[in-house]
Formats: structure tokens, sequence, C-alpha cells
């Protein structure tokens, strides 16, 4: 038999398909959301970063390079659409603040070599590139000052560290002030064997604290990035990074980065060893291998 539909009737039918209606647009609503969303989620930005020592002579070594060489690393750069990026700028990324260019690449020296702003400060100019500079205290205060200005082998006095700041080419880098080094028990920031962490941290605090002292004074600037020496990386030193307001660490490790939106994926950043005994070429295959 048929059923004869009262007002009654219609009216809940009209209820039940409104409601079923309303489930089915909000499932499609929050699938094509969480679709959209994930379509939008920024892929992490692969950085590169190149680990330069020493800039000098005609004899390319290990950790030294000459200025035919780097010149050719940074025609070799911005001929093929790499852009420097500063630690600021990288720090800002992953703050939301700044964006990176898809080529980009960070350039660092270490230890604080006078002929970083003899040689190095004019090619970043020719190329129009930046770089970070890690200094070591100790150099600055006792080598340099000994035997100044000299491209071979001098370090930067803190006149030089001064003009090198105010160059604007160049971002300076904490790279302790007198734990560069290989003798005795300690591996150059590193905790030693059988030392409590107490003491660990003690030692490191003062010692980091001292080189921050040291740019305060002479340049009126705190870094924001560290430097491990002989990228000697201890779990031990986190906190007393963090306590100094270090925002970046540079490592040793030839491992390439790719930098989030999370600002803690900048602890730890890889670096791969220019070594003057390759080729541009060779050089900057094994760089930008992802």
């Amino acid at each position: 038999m048929y059923k004869c539909y009262t007002m009654k009737r219609f009216l809940n039918l009209v209820i039940v398909d409104a409601v079923i209606f309303s489930i089915c647009f909000i499932f499609f609503f929050l699938g094509k959301t969480f679709l959209s969303s994930a379509q939008d989620k920024e892929k992490p930005v692969f950085l590169p970063v190149i680990m330069y020592h020493s800039i000098c002579g005609d004899t390319p070594k290990d950790y030294i390079v000459t200025p035919q060489q780097l010149e050719s690393d940074l025609y070799w750069l911005k001929n093929n659409g790499y852009s420097t990026v500063t630690a600021e700028q990288v720090i800002n990324y992953t703050k939301g603040i700044d964006n990176l260019p898809e080529k980009c690449v960070m350039i660092t020296l270490d230890d604080g070599f006078y002929n970083n702003l003899s040689v190095l400060v004019p090619l970043l100019e020719k190329y129009d590139m930046t770089a970070v500079v890690s200094v070591v205290g100790t150099y600055a205060d006792n080598d340099a000052v000994k035997d100044p200005h000299n491209p071979n082998y001098s370090y930067l006095t803190w006149e030089d560290i001064a003009e090198l700041y105010q160059s604007g080419r160049v971002e300076l880098g904490n790279h302790t002030y007198n734990m560069h080094s290989l003798k005795g028990e300690r591996i150059g920031c590193g905790i030693a064997e059988n030392e409590s962490e107490t003491d660990y941290r003690k030692k490191l605090n003062e010692d980091i604290s001292h080189l921050q002292d040291s740019f305060r004074e002479n340049l009126n600037f705190e870094p924001v990035v560290f430097t491990y020496p002989f990228g000697k990386v201890s779990r031990e030193s986190l906190p007393i990074i963090y306590e100094n307001g270090f925002l970046m660490t540079l490592t040793c490790r030839e491992l390439p980065n790719y930098i989030t939106r999370e600002p803690k994926c900048l602890y730890g950043i890889g670096r791969y060893n220019r070594s003057g005994l390759y080729s541009t070429e060779e050089y900057m295959e094994k760089l930008l291998s992802e």
C-alpha cells in the first residue's frame, strides 16, 4: 500500500536531508582545507654552506685557497644564479619574517685571518656577496698585535675586525676566546674526559662570555653565530649556547642543510670545507649535491 505524505512527515524528511547535507558539507570543507594546507606547506630550503679558512699565497692546501681560487668560486656561484644569504636572513626566515632565494648559499670563514679583510672583502664587493667570519679571541688579542697585517699568516686585530663589520659585507661569529686548540685533554670546546658537566659548563661559559664581552667593548655588538672549533659539538655545550643568545651554530660536519620555519633547525649547521686541492667545479659538485 502507498502511504500518504502528511505535512509532519514532509517536514521530518526535510530536516533529515538538511542534517545529511550539512554533515557532507562539513566533511567536504575540512577535506578541502586539509588538502589546501598540505599543498601550501613550504618545502624546506636547501642551504649549502662553504667553509673557508685562509686565502693566501700561490700554493693551495687543504685549509688554504688562493685569491684566484676564491674569485673563481664567487664567479661560478654568481654565474650559476646563486645568491649569498646572511645569518640574519636565515634566522629571520625561521621566524617567519623573511624569505630566502631559491638558489641560496652561505659563505663562512673560520679563525679570523687578516686576509679575510685584505682579500675577501674586495671580492665580496665585486660580486655583491656576503660572508660570516668567526674569530678566535686570543688570536685578535695576542697573535694579531705581535705581527699584524701580513696577508699570508697574520690574524685580524680588533681594529681590523671593526673594519670588517663596518664593511656591511661581513657578519661576525664567536669561535671561542681560548678554546681553539687540540692540545691537552680537550678537543676544541668539547667536554674533556673525566670532567664534570658543572665544571665544563662553567669554563665554557667563561670563555664564550669573555669573547662576547670583547665584541661589545670593541664593536658595541654581540654575535648570534657560534662556530665550534674543529667542529667538536658536545651535547653539554647546548645550555651555554642558548644562555649566551646564539641563534645559529656552525659545525664542520659535511652535510646538507634544509632550513624550515623552525628556529631550532639552525643549531648544528653543516659545512663543506673548501680545500684548495679541488678545482672550483669539483668542489661545487660536492657542495651542491643534495
